[in-house]
């Protein structure tokens, strides 16, 4: 269990160890390349990729990798061998290098020597630099001298370095496209060497007229050379040069289609099939519907299943794609398109009852696509076809738990929960499809089905009471022994029943839950289960799971972990008892909620470290204690109504004050209190949103339907009291319309759009504020708190983890100690930066670009105030830079004309890929000190020493008079 939870907690985090700091650690690595022993040399080298990963700023990395240049200048090969691999390990922090010239000065003087070894690894050294010295001509030079050696070995290394060049240099590409021509087409090059040396021709695509001269002679090659080996590799370079290109992709297509059809060698058609697959994932929209059609001309005629099943892979790709929009748009002389009669359609057909697995799967997943792609054609009696093969294809499957069963099993699930999705229609028969198997499959293929029942029961309704009973007759025969199939299985059926039964857990159900996993000794089974029940708004099965785990733990952290999420579970049970139209009992519910999340919030602060802060979920929580309180208070606003009525002499005060709403008496003032608390945490719960970078789309969608219940109050407190007049409806009557995507979702937009609905229909109706009002207010709240509230996987769970860090120069030695700065000059502030990644980089969003905000702010004034342009006062930029290679940087020119202590903040948000601006920090701050500059120091002292003698003077006129 808390191995598990360890994992669950602090995966990704990648701190925690006692670490030397950077200088430290380079000293102890450098006293290891002096070493005189070989051994601990080699030791010191390879350890240099973790140093570079732990302290990724260009300072440290000049400094390591002209060291490393070093001990290649004067090591023996296998020294010089560890330094390239640890240049190649290290590619992405090349361009840290500062000291470009020095560092390849030395590598290069290698080149030189009389041991071709040497001269090799010199030569795949340059090679891996190639992308921070593409233009270097010695480099180039040498290559074009090394390609004519004797020696074997450096041949390779030119060979390699070339490739490297060509795809980072124009000039090199085209200077080095004739020599490699020559010896290609030369008699006395060996056909080994020109295997190697035809790749390097995919790189020759930096301009059309040099992409269009590598064709012509891979086009030579593959005419005049046609042995399988020089075929193989002519045609994949043809390929990738045309990806790259992008010219050239339909003639490459069409070639491809030839080799498939007339070259009788399988190797060449596994090849052909192979490049298909590429150009079909990276260019569908090149693709006609001729080729389309070629291509199922090939699989219907072929005898051999492995090459039916590759052209079948190709074909499934493309009819996820605009490709098949393509295939079955109506062409012009043909009067229809009929997708019943085409060959693709037919293919599937034929393949979706084949004795191979794969080639079956394939089949129904083009048959799926196609039913789902194209929603204008009549497609009966296709989807009847689709719905056939995917329940043949589950029969055959779920009764083999070998991997490859597995494998087809899952593409054939996929294309299940996709056609339930596209064709809503067809998902009950879908439902009783999967709920019949389930009895007789194997656990591995059970754990898949259920994955699948739940991913279409969140997003359409169908799973009915009628069917718990199933489910929990299937549950009570599960869960015998304790293998990891058998756990797997225990929590994937309980999630089916939870989403089945979203409203209320039946005690019938809850009891055969409880009693299974009695029976089961593993508590990570029981905390998984319990997660899913607060995700599904089970939340007292949920607390009597986490009561029951809460003396299992080995830490105190987690203790406190668990208990906090039984507190927030039990808190919100207690909103269960809510009943429309009895507000006191309302009030009681929710001062009772309240009670165990902030026994619940002291909890998971003591959970929290510094290493795990779970700030996220801290933050989640106190926004859901201020929205309850928030809540409690508007209908003790309302009930006040009744408690205390306006006073006589109202009407009169309002007539006075020219304001209608103050006969209202004292409850306008609170009315209008409350909105601006409640959109105070709408903006609160906008921030939380921004600042969840790393959360998966179902937490920000929750955290979205938390801000659009605190705007729909304030727009009903609004609408009904503030502002009846001026309240339009129109932005908030799109909210229904949209998809969504869980029950929780589903149940919160009705809660929307009933109660817009009863704001609409009082405004205006009544004259504010009249129990009508009142009552409206309250029975919304009701009804949004009769929803349970769901915990996503992101308070449980990160599956994502990015952060930057930040290192300013200038910057003091003691963060304390301010950085001195002369009036009169600008301070050149350098900002650089890394971004760091956990185990998944990119898996729900990547940064686009990084945006950098520098302001500073006077915190102490010294000396005079002199008459200083208002532009000079305060320093507010903003620069916007995209990292390469996870590293970024840039500077600021900060003007301190002001004499005194400034405090430099420099915050960090990042851009994605859609342009969403996210707020993820760092925030860094740094102090500077702006002095007088010497000269005009020295001039103002003059002036004071000038001005003394006249005051004196004055002083004794004065004293004469007197």
């Amino acid at each position: 269990m808390a191995s598990n939870s360890t994992k669950s907690f602090l995966a990704d985090a990648g701190y925690g160890e006692q670490e030397l700091d950077a200088n430290s650690a380079l000293m102890e690595l450098d006293k290891g390349l002096r070493s005189g022993k070989l051994g601990e040399q080699c030791e010191a080298v390879v350890r240099f990729p973790r140093l570079f990963q732990k302290y990724p700023f260009p300072i440290l990395i000049n400094s390591a990798f002209l060291k490393l240049a070093d001990v290649f200048r004067v090591g023996n090969n296998f020294l010089r061998l560890c330094v390239l691999k640890v240049t190649q390990q290290s590619e992405k922090h090349l361009e840290k290098i500062l000291n470009v010239d020095e560092f390849v000065k030395r590598i290069f003087s290698v080149i030189h020597s009389n041991d071709p070894v040497a001269r090799a690894i010199t030569l795949r050294m340059l090679g891996s630099l190639a992308s921070i010295i593409p233009e270097r001509k010695n480099a180039h030079h040498s290559i074009r001298q090394s390609l004519d050696s004797h020696d074997n070995v450096e041949v390779e290394a030119a060979v390699f370095a070339a490739a490297n060049f060509s795809a980072q240099s124009k000039d090199f590409a085209v200077g080095i496209c004739n020599k490699i021509s020559e010896m290609i087409q030369g008699l006395a090059t060996p056909v080994d060497l020109k295997l190697k040396l035809i790749p390097i021709l995919q790189h020759m695509h930096h301009d059309a007229i040099l992409a269009s001269s590598a064709r012509q002679l891979l086009q030579q090659l593959v005419t005049s050379y046609p042995s399988t080996k020089m075929v193989i590799v002519s045609l994949h370079t043809f390929t990738l040069l045309a990806a790259s290109s992008l010219v050239d992709t339909p003639k490459q297509i069409q070639l491809l289609l030839q080799y498939l059809k007339n070259d009788p060698r399988k190797a060449v058609k596994r090849l052909a099939i192979q490049d298909l697959k590429l150009l079909a994932n990276k260019t569908p929209h090149t693709w006609s519907r001729e080729n389309i059609q070629a291509l199922c001309e090939c699989a219907l005629q072929t005898p051999y299943d492995s090459l039916k099943l590759g052209m079948l892979s190709v074909l499934s790709t493309l009819s996820g794609t605009i490709a098949i929009k393509h295939y079955f748009s109506i062409v012009p002389g043909n009067v229809s398109s009929s997708p019943r009669s085409s060959g693709l359609v037919k293919l599937a057909q034929e393949c979706c009852y084949h004795n191979n697995r794969g080639i079956a799967a394939h089949g129904v997943r083009v048959l799926t696509n196609i039913t789902v792609s194209c929603q204008e054609k009549d497609l009966l009696a296709l989807e009847q076809d689709a719905v056939f093969g995917l329940e043949s294809l589950l029969v055959l499957c779920s009764q083999d738990d070998s991997p490859g069963a597995q494998a087809t099993l899952k593409i054939a699930l996929n294309c299940m929960v996709k056609l339930a999705k596209g064709r809503p229609h067809l998902s009950q028969s879908v439902v009783e499809t999967l709920l019949t198997q389930l009895h007789s499959a194997q656990d591995a293929a059970r754990i898949l089905m259920c994955h699948c029942l739940a991913a279409i029961a969140m997003q359409l309704p169908v799973l009915g009471d009628g069917m718990l009973g199933d489910l929990m007759e299937l549950y009570k025969v599960i869960g015998r022994s304790a293998t990891d199939k058998q756990q797997e299985l225990l929590v994937s059926l309980a999630t089916v029943i939870f989403v089945a039964s979203q409203k209320a857990l039946s005690v019938e159900s809850k009891a055969v839950i409880k009693q299974q996993l009695e029976s089961v000794s593993n508590g990570w089974t029981v905390y998984r289960i319990a997660r899913q029940a607060s995700r599904m708004g089970n939340h007292d099965m949920a607390k009597e799971l986490y009561q029951s785990l809460l003396t299992q733990v080995a830490s105190e952290h987690f203790y406190f972990w668990l208990n906090s999420l039984k507190e927030f579970s039990h808190a919100e049970q207690c909103l269960t008892g809510l009943q429309e139209e009895n507000y006191s009992s309302a009030l009681s519910c929710i001062a009772e909620s309240l009670k165990f999340y902030h026994k619940g919030i002291a909890s998971l602060t003591a959970a929290s470290t510094p290493l795990n802060p779970l700030s996220f979920q801290c933050e989640f929580v106190k926004l859901r204690i201020d929205l309850l309180q928030a809540f409690s208070q508007l209908i003790c606003t309302c009930n006040s109504l009744k408690t205390s009525p306006p006073p006589a002499i109202a009407t009169t005060i309002a007539m006075t004050l020219g304001n209608d709403l103050q006969r209202c008496g004292r409850i306008s003032n609170q009315m209008k209190q409350s909105m601006e608390e409640f959109r105070s945490l709408a903006s609160r719960y906008g921030d939380l949103y921004q600042a969840s970078f790393d959360a998966d789309s179902a937490t920000l969608r929750n955290v979205e339907l938390q801000q659009q219940s605190c705007l729909l109050i304030s727009h009903a407190i609004e609408a009904l009291i503030l502002d009846p007049e001026s309240a339009s409806f129109q932005e908030y009557g799109s909210t229904g319309t949209a998809h969504a995507d869980s029950e929780y979702e589903r149940r919160m937009m009705s809660v929307y759009n009933h109660v817009l609905e009863e704001v609409e229909s009082l405004n205006r109706k009544y004259t504010p504020v009249s129990y009508m009002h009142t009552a409206c207010l309250c029975n919304a709240i009701i009804a949004l708190l009769k929803v349970p509230l769901s915990f996503q996987r992101y308070f449980f769970q990160k599956l994502q983890s990015t952060s930057i860090k930040l290192a300013l120069s200038p910057s003091p030695r003691n963060p304390a100690e301010p950085i001195a700065v002369q009036n009169n000059q600008q301070l050149a502030l350098k900002v650089e930066g890394v971004v760091q990644h956990g185990s998944k980089p990119g898996l729900f969003r990547k940064i686009q670009s990084v945006c950098l905000n520098v302001s500073s702010t006077l915190q102490s004034k010294s000396g005079q105030d002199y008459k200083i342009p208002i532009d000079n006062m305060t320093n507010e930029m903003e620069q916007r830079v995209e990292p390469h290679n996870d590293y970024f940087s840039t500077q600021f020119l900060l003007n301190f004309a002001i004499l005194g202590t400034h405090n430099i903040t420099v915050e960090s948000s990042v851009k994605d890929a859609n342009g969403i601006v996210w707020k993820t920090g760092p925030r860094t701050t740094i102090f500077v000190k702006s002095l007088e500059d010497p000269y005009s120091q020295q001039i103002r002292l003059q002036q004071q020493q000038a001005q003394q003698p006249l005051q004196q003077q004055q002083q004794r006129n004065a004293y004469t008079r007197f």
